[in-house]
């Protein structure tokens, strides 16, 4: 299937727009899906809840509030930091929505290992970080790849937030979903089809490779009980 250059390139852009939020994502989402799963402290349910609102917040609500921070009047606006309408906004906005869905399949995946396997391995004399390199992290792989596609698959879909911090710009903010909409507002609907189409496959293909992971997750955990 041919696609035309007001495709091709939104497609790009997208790729390279989730590929930095799901990187960013997965450093940031393991260390506080290792922090929420690993710690009891005070206010944990507050924080829980926080990380969890980009999920049910509107769209247009979540990039109001990134816009404020990132707008001129926002805190990052005084340093030099100028992100409004640009690729890196388009970025941090899939980055806030999709962290949500990092971190609860990091957190189930490591809240699932057995602490006796890491005390075990503590009592040989690993320091913290061999047993988390050696133990943890390897036991808990498979439901951290999961929410590493799942990231990839939200941020390749975002479209409010962005449209609220990045615009719509073509050749430079303009993503595969906002490409959609304006084919759509244009009445190109041939063209609406094969981008639509093809955001389909690419989303069905992610979420056939989290199932799979998910099987050979709870295979691995059955053999073991």
């Amino acid at each position: 299937m041919n696609f035309e250059p007001q495709i091709t390139t939104p497609l790009i852009l997208s790729l390279q727009v989730a590929g930095a939020a799901t990187a960013i994502a997965v450093v940031v989402g393991l260390v506080l899906a290792l922090w929420l799963a690993k710690k009891d402290f005070r206010g944990k349910s507050a924080v829980e809840t926080v990380l969890s609102l980009p999920l049910i917040l509107p769209p247009t609500v979540l990039g109001y509030y990134l816009l404020f921070i990132l707008g001129r009047s926002g805190p990052l606006y005084p340093l030099g930091i100028r992100l409004v309408f640009t690729w890196g906004a388009a970025v941090v906005a899939s980055t806030v929505v999709s962290l949500p869905l990092m971190v609860q399949s990091s957190r189930a995946a490591i809240a699932a290992v057995d602490p006796r396997l890491e005390k075990a391995a503590a009592s040989l004399g690993a320091p913290w970080w061999r047993v988390l390199l050696d133990v943890t992290l390897p036991l808990s792989r498979r439901g951290i790849l999961a929410g590493a596609v799942l990231t990839f698959a939200r941020s390749l879909g975002e479209f409010g937030a962005t449209l609220m911090v990045a615009g719509n710009i073509p050749g430079r903010t303009q993503t595969l979903p906002l490409a959609i909409y304006d084919l759509v507002q244009a009445n190109k609907i041939a063209e609406a089809n094969s981008a639509v189409l093809l955001m389909t496959a690419v989303a069905f293909g992610l979420l056939l490779l989290v199932r799979h992971l998910e099987k050979r997750a709870d295979a691995k955990q059955e053999s073991h009980a």
